[in-house]
């Protein structure tokens, strides 16, 4: 875990204004890189740069809008000129049985999740370094049936799909794409809003055999593996990072002690 594996590099974080994005953008700053974070509004934006140094950047749009898409790309190119590690973190979920769901929620969870995702690498693969790296967060509940999470689940279905497509896209210019998988995440995207936060933390946390929830660092660091020359030999996968929570498939119980 060298420090300064970043230094010198420019990072573009959709999605990078709070929760996974943020922490993988602090932890990117942490070893010498240049962050930009999107955000879908100037408060969230002005938010994330709160906590990140001076010299980040921030842009405020949203990724499922082509002029937008456009606008962040323009910014990245004015600012850096080229870039060597893009992130998109970008997502949105709702819970929402079949019943339920409407065609403003279909087009809303498949524009952030799927669309935002072919068009944001569309347009930043011009601007991506010879050995770059892209990478696309996925989700442990692709391989799950759960009442509520048909549209998330299936879009992030997509994005597991879209690694591997994109990275035979990319394989040519040395550009790797790989994804990341989380379980159970404490970040606004997983609150519950009838639930405060240290009733939601024990809920989620009882779902992931390792015994917590998982926190958006923990995200960060896998994110961070992938980005960096560390996983130079990694393409196309899905690391799961979920505490055993998609791969144990139940919480196991701990064995008696003996009297």
């Amino acid at each position: 875990m060298g420090i300064g594996r970043f230094e010198g590099r420019v990072a573009l974080i959709t999605g990078g204004s709070s929760g996974i994005g943020l922490a993988a953008a602090q932890a990117i700053e942490r070893e010498g890189g240049r962050v930009i974070i999107n955000g879908h509004d100037e408060a969230s934006v002005d938010a994330g740069l709160r906590q990140l140094g001076p010299h980040a950047v921030g842009i405020a749009g949203r990724v499922e809008r082509m002029a937008d898409l456009d606008n962040i790309i323009s910014v990245a190119r004015e600012r850096f000129g080229s870039l060597d590690v893009l992130v998109l973190s970008a997502g949105v979920m709702r819970v929402t049985p079949l019943d339920g769901i409407t065609e403003k929620e279909f087009d809303e969870t498949f524009g952030v999740n799927v669309k935002g995702v072919v068009f944001a690498v569309q347009k930043a693969a011009p601007l991506m370094k010879d050995g770059g790296s892209i990478v696309l967060i996925a989700s442990g509940t692709t391989g799950m049936g759960r009442v509520g999470r048909t549209l998330y689940a299936a879009s992030k279905a997509a994005v597991r799909s879209l690694a591997r497509s994109l990275a035979a896209e990319l394989v040519h210019r040395n550009i790797r794409v790989n994804a990341v998988s989380p379980g159970p995440v404490f970040t606004p995207l997983n609150m519950a809003p009838d639930r405060s936060e240290e009733e939601q933390r024990a809920v989620l946390g009882s779902m992931v055999p390792i015994g917590r929830v998982g926190e958006p660092d923990d995200i960060a660091d896998a994110i961070l593996f992938l980005a960096s020359d560390e996983s130079r030999f990694v393409l196309g996968a899905d690391l799961a990072v979920d505490g055993g929570w998609a791969q144990l498939h139940e919480v196991p119980k701990a064995p008696k002690k003996p009297n």
